[in-house]
């Protein structure tokens, strides 16, 4: 487990191969609850290729001195995404 937000990661190895590979991340809140958006990619075994750009939003809690995962939401595509960024702006434009 994590004890700062910055070794908070989606990457992930497994057999020696980078399954999951971060390609950005965003603190979105900190403090005893954190928010991060992170940008990744996962490997196709088949292909033997990373596929198309994911997101995903994730939400720790610092119990105990070390961060743990509460939830996530996964983004799954850049059309999802755009949607999200749609509804946003124009809410916030209100």
């Amino acid at each position: 487990m994590a004890e700062t937000i910055e070794e908070l990661t989606v990457t992930y190895t497994e057999d020696g191969i980078e399954t999951t590979k971060e390609l950005g991340k965003v603190i979105l809140s900190k403090g005893s609850w954190t928010t991060i958006i992170f940008r990744y990619q996962d490997w196709d075994r088949v292909k033997e290729e990373y596929g198309a750009e994911k997101y995903t939003i994730r939400r720790y809690q610092k119990r105990n001195g070390e961060y743990r995962a509460q939830s996530k939401f996964n983004i799954s595509s850049r059309a999802q995404a755009q949607g999200i960024i749609d509804a946003l702006q124009s809410w916030l434009i209100e």
